[in-house]
């Protein structure tokens, strides 16, 4: 960003009215999209379960689960430390920093719950 040029776009508002500011906001009805997300999410298909082998009603974040699951028992590793990840939590890191005559010692060390 070491454009000269690009300062020169960078104009503030006026006061009272300016064409580039909305001053309804959004229109109503339009639901943000956490709504829409959900919403999706929620849809309900029937598929047939991986465990059982009956055809069951299942929702949209249940079938994701499910890949998930089904990708880290075909040994996909990024996958599975994604599941423990959610269950679990994070493994804790840390991070020690000492400055002495200039130079920087960074230490970095993964800690169990």
């Amino acid at each position: 960003m070491n454009n000269p040029k690009a300062k020169d776009n960078l104009k503030p508002f006026k006061k009272g009215v300016d064409s580039r500011r909305n001053l309804d906001g959004r229109t109503t009805g339009v639901p943000n999209s956490s709504t829409r997300l959900t919403r999706l999410l929620e849809l309900v298909q029937r598929k047939k379960n991986p465990v059982t082998g009956e055809i069951e009603d299942f929702t949209t974040i249940e079938l994701m689960d499910m890949a998930q699951i089904a990708k880290s028992l075909k040994g996909d590793t990024r996958a599975y430390e994604a599941l423990l990840d959610r269950l679990e939590g994070k493994a804790k890191q840390e991070i020690n920093q000492n400055v002495t005559n200039n130079e920087l010692k960074v230490t970095v060390k993964r800690m169990d719950k």
